[in-house]
């Protein structure tokens, strides 16, 4: 071999060798996994989590790999869960703010009584612009991927829930300190649990009634559990609970950049959006399989609905007093939400 084919092949390894390590980022697979408290039939893994893990394997060319654990299969309980994602026990985690009470203050405003209206897709594209907007710092220790609201809310009981005084005395199952406050204000006995303890809960009669959405109670077995749900006759919902959907900040961030834009073109408002049609198809759904029960599925009119509303109203002013005593400007805040929400419901 002569000296200058040999220096030539030599230099060829070299460029090669060096070309490796942006050819093996370039190829670079990752698996993230995605941990959740609701078993995978439920509406927002079916509709929404699973769909969403195939788009991103799928425009990823397969070198996203979305591991799913449903149904606290990692371990943990719901409450957990927005930890998991900041401390990297999981990648990616969805969960109901409210489950940590006190936490998310700037957030918290779209669980105020009556607030949300338009449903569950105009109140995420409310809610998703409005935490941008208003609450991000709440948010910095990971990667928001979508902020949501679910539909209009309304209670499900043993008994029928004809006014306010025949909610009083009845233990009611609230998803949040505010959803709690308000409970307490109509006269019922809040009981706080997340939305998987509920079940067994109304099976072993600790609890008369719940507050959820009609997209959760078929994987509940609401319809089978009480016989009544009553819901209210304005287009605001009575409650409104707020969600996120997080991934860990350092599996994001050692993302090669290509596979970063594939979360990004997956996170934002249109995927908050996508999670609240979830929530409205669910709705449906929900309301559907409790009509063919034969159960009880009434609403309020606008006279009574507007009692509630006042007697409700309290909580508002008690949340904004709150606020003023951790320095934020909690009537700012309302205003605003309700802006956002005027923005997205007309």
């Amino acid at each position: 071999m002569t000296y200058i084919r040999r220096t030539a092949l030599a230099a060829l390894a070299a460029l090669s060798t060096l070309a490796m390590p942006g050819l093996a980022q370039a190829q670079q697979t990752v698996t993230l996994r995605l941990h959740q408290f609701l078993p995978p039939q439920a509406v927002i893994p079916a509709q929404a989590i699973i769909p969403w893990a195939k788009k991103v394997e799928a425009e990823s060319n397969g070198r996203i790999k979305v591991q799913l654990f449903h149904a606290m299969q990692m371990g943990g309980s719901p409450p957990q869960l927005f930890d998991q994602a900041r401390d990297g026990v999981a990648d990616i985690t969805w969960t109901v703010l409210g489950y940590t009470p006190g936490r998310f203050n700037k957030s918290e405003v779209f669980e105020l009584p009556f607030m949300c209206k338009g449903g569950g897709e105009k109140c995420s594209r409310a809610f998703h612009e409005y935490v941008e907007k208003n609450a991000a710092d709440e948010f910095r220790s990971v990667k928001l991927l979508a902020a949501h609201t679910h539909g209009p809310g309304l209670f499900h009981t043993k008994k029928p829930v004809e006014g306010l005084e025949s909610l009083r005395g009845m233990k009611i199952r609230g998803g949040s300190r505010v959803i709690n406050n308000m409970l307490t204000k109509l006269g019922a006995t809040p009981v706080g649990m997340p939305v998987s303890a509920v079940t067994e809960a109304l099976s072993k009669g600790v609890i008369d009634g719940a507050t959820v959405p009609w997209e959760v109670a078929p994987s509940i077995k609401l319809p089978e559990l009480v016989k009544n749900h009553t819901s209210f006759a304005i287009d605001e919902g009575m409650f409104t609970q707020t969600f996120a959907f997080v991934m860990n900040r350092a599996a994001y961030d050692k993302l090669p950049a290509d596979l970063k834009k594939v979360i990004d073109d997956n996170a934002g408002i249109e995927t908050a959006a996508m999670f609240g049609r979830a929530m409205d198809a669910g709705d449906k759904t929900g309301r559907d399989m409790a009509v063919k029960a034969g159960n009880n599925v009434a609403m309020l009119d606008v006279a009574e609905t507007q009692r509630w509303r006042r007697t409700a109203s309290t909580v508002e002013s008690d949340w904004v007093k709150e606020m003023q005593g951790k320095n934020i400007d909690g009537a700012k805040l309302v205003s605003e939400a309700r802006a956002t929400i005027g923005k997205y419901a007309k």
